[in-house]
C-alpha cells in the first residue's frame, strides 16, 4: 500500500508560511473570496492618534463582490469599523 501524500504546505527553515496564494475571506460574510471574485476589494483604514496624526498601524477589511453587489458594502464597513475602533483606541 502506497502511503498518503503529503499536505501541500510551503512552509520554510524559519516556520513562516510562504505559500504563493492564500484566499482572503469576506470581513462581512466570512465567505472565501476567490481569484476570480474581480468586485472584490480589500481596504486599509489608518489609526490616529489624539491629534490626527498616522501612527504607523491599519485595520485591513475584506469585502466580497457579492456583498458589493447588493448595496450592502457601506453599512457592512461601517458596522465593522465601529466594532472595531473601540479594539484599537479610536473614539473620535
Amino acid at each position: 500500500r502506497r502511503p498518503p501524500p503529503p499536505v501541500a504546505a510551503m512552509i520554510n527553515d524559519a516556520g513562516e508560511n510562504i505559500d504563493l496564494y492564500i484566499p482572503r475571506k469576506c470581513s462581512w460574510t466570512n465567505r472565501l473570496i476567490t481569484a476570480k471574485d474581480h468586485a472584490a476589494v480589500q481596504l486599509n483604514i489608518a489609526h490616529l492618534d489624539e491629534s490626527g496624526v498616522y501612527t504607523g498601524a491599519c485595520t485591513t477589511f475584506a469585502i466580497a463582490g457579492k456583498t458589493r453587489s447588493m448595496g450592502e458594502s457601506d453599512s457592512a464597513l461601517d458596522h465593522l469599523w465601529s466594532k472595531k475602533k473601540g479594539e484599537v483606541g479610536q473614539h473620535f
